[in-house]
């Protein structure tokens, strides 16, 4: 491995760096045109690929060796932006900048061509990517709308459920029923909510149908998730530490996503989410448990 020791060794290692991000930029600036998206997320991909070229060439006057891309990174981060979107994808490649461009000072002492690729890095692509508009982050309000509510509402009714009931199988089957009414109603609060924002504000992007769709789709994923230890485990306590753990990780998964598509901080949005859902969950179990005494329910 390339240390500062070894400066020709880096550049190579920059070189082939720079050579690997054109050809994603690139081949995603190509896909945008094929699928008609936004021209404007098209333009910013095609200028920050040319930028990446001709920080590649500059490099290749100083090593005088031509370097192919690494195959995988681009199948990788193609596959990224294909699924989590363009958001995501460059994001999460372009939070190793801060790395790059001590790299590119250091080399700057030895290799003063360098410093041109500097002043590219610090005055383009952070800016070029903040425009890129992306329809899955439009509708991360929505997203958020049915996860959260997903998470309060289901894992505090599970947690309830364990304790008042404890048989897995219908503590599994009462959350789906209740969990399905709850996407449902959701989804319609989110699709009467967007629809009044767009008759008074002719701005507003989202369409009523589209938002009610992320709402209650993300909704019943969540409960799909969070009821599926209750149909796997004999043991109603398992499954529920089971279902809590798989909040979390709900929790972690999307915070991250958001994090990095949206260039947040991730600790103080993922302790604030998870501490609301343990704590109605907590509360819950309680009242499962006092139910349970009162009422002397059994099964």
């Amino acid at each position: 491995m390339a240390t500062h020791d070894d400066p020709k060794a880096l550049v190579e290692i920059m070189q082939k760096g720079e050579a690997t991000e054109h050809l994603i930029y690139l081949g995603l600036s190509k896909k945008a045109t094929i699928k008609n998206k936004n021209n404007n997320n098209r333009s910013v991909l095609e200028h920050i690929a040319r930028d990446e070229l001709k920080h590649y060439r500059i490099l290749r006057g100083i090593t005088e060796t031509e370097f192919r891309p690494d195959g995988f990174r681009v199948w990788w981060y193609t596959l990224l932006a294909n699924i989590l979107g363009l958001s995501f994808a460059l994001k999460l490649m372009e939070n190793g900048e801060g790395r790059a461009q001590k790299n590119y000072r250091w080399l700057g002492h030895s290799f003063p061509a360098a410093n041109a690729i500097i002043r590219d890095e610090q005055a383009h692509e952070k800016r070029l990517l903040n425009m890129i508009s992306e329809e899955r982050l439009e509708y991360a309000s929505s997203i958020v709308l049915g996860l959260n509510d997903a998470l309060v509402e289901l894992t505090g009714a599970l947690a309830g459920l364990t304790f008042a009931l404890q048989n897995g199988k219908v503590v599994a089957i009462s959350g789906l029923m209740v969990g399905v009414a709850a996407a449902l109603s959701m989804a319609a609060s989110s699709y009467l909510s967007v629809r009044e924002e767009s008759l008074g504000n002719a701005k507003v992007g989202k369409t009523p149908l589209r938002s009610a769709m992320y709402t209650g789709i993300t909704y019943i994923v969540t409960v799909l998730l969070l009821i599926s230890p209750y149909f796997i485990l004999g043991n109603v306590y398992a499954a529920f530490a089971s279902m809590l753990a798989i909040a979390l990780l709900v929790v972690a998964g999307y915070i991250f996503y958001i994090t990095t598509a949206t260039s947040q901080r991730f600790i103080p949005r993922f302790v604030e989410m998870a501490l609301i859902a343990l704590a109605v969950t907590v509360i819950s179990f309680s009242i499962g448990a006092l139910a349970r005494v009162l009422f002397g329910i059994a099964i």
